[in-house]
């Protein structure tokens, strides 16, 4: 079993920057592409970034150039830092792991992009 715990959710003003963590728990030897989802109200959810342990990544082509990801494989932990955040931005973002043919999921934290 792994366990996802996401953290650095909240509310901040357009333009501004928040910071999300997922830390991974359970019994685990080696997690190769860990990742950040997000699903907006009335929407499906969308990939917004994945890492994979080697440090490659893709990001959704509304995140580029202002999302980064990151990771620290020695503590199981991904990062999001989001910059120049957008209300359309606005959404419950989700961590992901797929391991072992299935597939890990956070239980989410909202990001509100408002004024």
């Amino acid at each position: 079993q792994v366990q996802l715990v996401e953290s650095g959710g909240g509310l901040v003003q357009p333009g501004g920057s928040l910071r999300l963590s997922c830390a991974a728990s359970g019994t685990i030897l080696s997690i190769n592409t860990m990742g950040w989802y997000r699903q907006a109200p009335g929407k499906e959810r969308e990939l917004v970034a994945a890492i994979t342990s080697g440090r490659s990544t893709n990001y959704a082509d509304s995140v580029k150039g202002r999302f980064t990801i990151s990771r620290d494989n020695a503590k199981n932990t991904v990062y999001l830092q989001m910059n120049s955040l957008k209300p359309e931005d606005t959404a419950v973002y989700y961590c992901h792991v797929p391991l072992w043919g299935m597939d890990y999921w956070g239980k989410g934290i909202l990001v509100t992009v408002s004024s």
